[in-house]
């Protein structure tokens, strides 16, 4: 197959999968030998959140542990809000998706009698992460599927494209509109599709401080919001209680599995601050330890993670991605505390999709962290995400395959905004606010001025680019505000308690958060105060 974008809109293929993570992939993997287009905003391995993965993938695998275990300790960790069909689904469904990422040639660590090696993480009641190298699953999974859709005729791979628009009639998605990311003033692509697949990943660089690459902005989401389509639990973000603080953008990820592997986190005063807050203090669910983290970088006595004694000399063969960071910033992890904060992470929620990946517009289904299946709830357990990914990833695949398409209808005419090339000071501005007003902890205040701006951006702006992340940005931060309790990884210092009334998950469109955005609307002589300019 041709790999040229001016070939697409004559393609004979009918399925587009936009993403190049572990779902997009693997959802291309599992699809063939059936025609294929998988479009990619960065080269492949460069721009998805999968390749920076360092914990690995949750799978009940071991001797003594099982699928009901799993499913037990993701129920609990989300808060009253985990769908536990799907969690025991997943759990259940892991082992296989374990043995076909194998046999696509990822090299998952194994013990001396050949078992697959698993690791313990916060939450988890028993060592179930299938990992390699310690940290270098992502890479090492990302890798190994990059060889093998090179490696099949039936994926066509189109690199350096963004998509920026749904195109549908009625409630069916009919095609994409694509930009190209080099130019984005240049003239947009038009592909018609009887099915699109939405794998774009998470919404972490909407945040000034994030562990996510680049290209996670939310956009997947947003177009489908555009489009029509319902969101679900957009209000959880995960924030990783422990980014490496060294002033780089993306900030590096010290991994989980050093608290699983005995590090702890201390102050400037080498006081372990989490024991006082949890009764498995570094172990505790991300959400606790984030707000842990949080609060003694507040008081001014900083957040450090103390590897020094648990692993020592053999931090750099354990993790060397870790070490090969903390390294970089002229920090030697073996023999000094790393400073650490809070990042955005993780998106809990997404497009709303049912227990085959299928969205609420026909033609459309979603998996990776761009979707919301229910499995998380209101607070991810560790590497829970990557084996979502890659169970959904099939589940899209047999339900495409066996899908009854009807006839395929001419797309209609592309949008035309009067711009298309986000200025990089608007996004900083955008970055700032969602990590200052809808960040670890939220109030109503912040938030509400956070959804003025936002909201006249998505309404006002020309800019495609930065209304579509805007639109992300509104969608997060109404329902953070509608949700006036604490749940989860959605912590609100006017409202610090569970509400057993909103046990339940959250539905929304984007007219939803336009109406809520109305109904806070303020006067123009005080809407200058929060400027994001387009």
């Amino acid at each position: 197959m041709s790999n040229q974008i001016n070939d697409l809109t004559h393609a004979t293929d009918d399925i587009v999968i936009v993403g190049a993570g572990l779902a997009g992939l693997f959802c291309a993997l599992k699809l063939a030998p059936r025609p294929v287009t998988v479009i990619s905003a960065a080269p492949l391995g460069e721009g998805a959140s999968t390749a920076w993965a360092q914990g690995g993938i949750a799978a009940a695998v071991a001797e003594g542990d099982s699928a009901e275990a799993h499913a037990a300790d993701t129920v609990a960790v989300g808060a009253g809000l985990v769908d536990e069909t799907i969690a025991l689904g997943l759990a259940r469904e892991a082992g296989a998706r374990i043995h076909d990422l194998l046999r696509y040639g990822v090299p998952f660590d194994r013990d001396l009698e050949g078992r697959l090696a698993v690791s313990q993480e916060a939450a988890h009641s028993a060592r179930r992460i299938v990992h390699v190298r310690g940290d270098m699953a992502g890479k090492a999974i990302i890798a190994a599927l990059i060889d093998a859709v090179r490696a099949t005729p039936s994926i066509r791979v189109i690199e350096g494209y963004v998509a920026e628009a749904l195109l549908t009639e009625g409630d069916t998605v009919t095609g994409l509109q694509l930009r190209q990311t080099a130019d984005p003033s240049a003239k947009p692509h038009i592909i018609a599709s009887r099915a699109v697949v939405m794998a774009t990943g998470g919404i972490g660089h909407l945040y000034a401080v994030t562990t996510n690459p680049a290209e996670a902005r939310g956009l997947g989401l947003a177009i489908a919001a555009r489009a029509g389509a319902v969101i679900a639990d957009p209000e959880f973000v995960q924030f990783h209680p422990t980014a490496i603080m060294v002033g780089r953008d993306p900030a590096p990820l010290a991994t989980e599995a050093l608290r699983g592997e005995g590090a702890t986190l201390i102050n400037d005063k080498g006081e372990r601050f989490m024991i006082a807050r949890h009764r498995l203090a570094e172990l505790a669910p991300r959400d606790v330890v984030a707000r842990g983290v949080f609060a003694e970088i507040a008081t001014g006595r900083g957040a450090f993670l103390d590897a020094t004694a648990s692993l020592g000399s053999r931090f750099a063969e354990k993790f060397p991605t870790v070490y090969a960071s903390c390294i970089a910033a002229n920090i030697d992890p073996a023999r000094q505390p790393i400073p650490v904060a809070p990042a955005a992470h993780y998106h809990m929620g997404g497009i709303a999709v049912d227990a085959r990946g299928r969205t609420s517009l026909r033609g459309l289904w979603a998996g990776g962290e761009v979707s919301c299946t229910g499995a998380h709830g209101a607070n991810r357990l560790a590497s829970n995400s990557l084996l979502e990914a890659a169970v959904y990833a099939a589940r899209i695949a047999e339900d495409i395959d066996g899908h009854d398409f009807a006839a395929r209808a001419s797309p209609p005419e592309p949008t035309t905004p009067r711009n298309c090339a986000m200025p990089p000071l608007t996004e900083a501005n955008l970055r700032t606010m969602m990590t200052s007003h809808v960040g670890v902890i939220r109030d109503a205040d912040r938030l509400a001025q956070a959804i003025r701006t936002f909201a006249s951006l998505e309404r006002d702006t020309g800019n495609i680019a930065l209304r579509n992340i805007a639109t992300t940005a509104l969608l997060v931060t109404t329902s953070a505000w509608a949700r006036r309790e604490s749940r989860g990884a959605h912590c609100r210092s006017d409202h610090p308690t569970e509400r057993p009334d909103l046990a339940h998950r959250t539905m929304t469109t984007l007219q939803a958060a336009r109406e809520i955005a109305a109904s806070l609307a303020e006067s123009p002589a005080t809407r200058s105060t929060h400027p994001i300019t387009a």
